[in-house]
């Protein structure tokens, strides 16, 4: 099972954004995204799970091309 900070990672390299976009898209510090994404402090849960849904329901993930 991945950790938060591992999940964190896959959700924003799923949507092509730096961490510069991605924090200004989710209007996240991007010194607290920073400390998130090193493992220097953890996010709450529930943060994690609202992000994946908006970006589950605005459709930003990135199609994998076919191979």
């Amino acid at each position: 099972m991945m950790d938060s900070r591992e999940q964190l990672l896959k959700l924003r390299n799923s949507t092509g954004m730096s961490r510069k976009e991605f924090c200004a898209y989710f209007e996240i510090p991007y010194r607290t995204m920073q400390d998130w994404e090193l493992g220097h402090r953890s996010m709450p849960g529930y943060l994690l799970r609202l992000m994946e849904y908006k970006v589950r329901m605005e459709k930003l993930v990135r199609e994998e091309p076919d191979n």
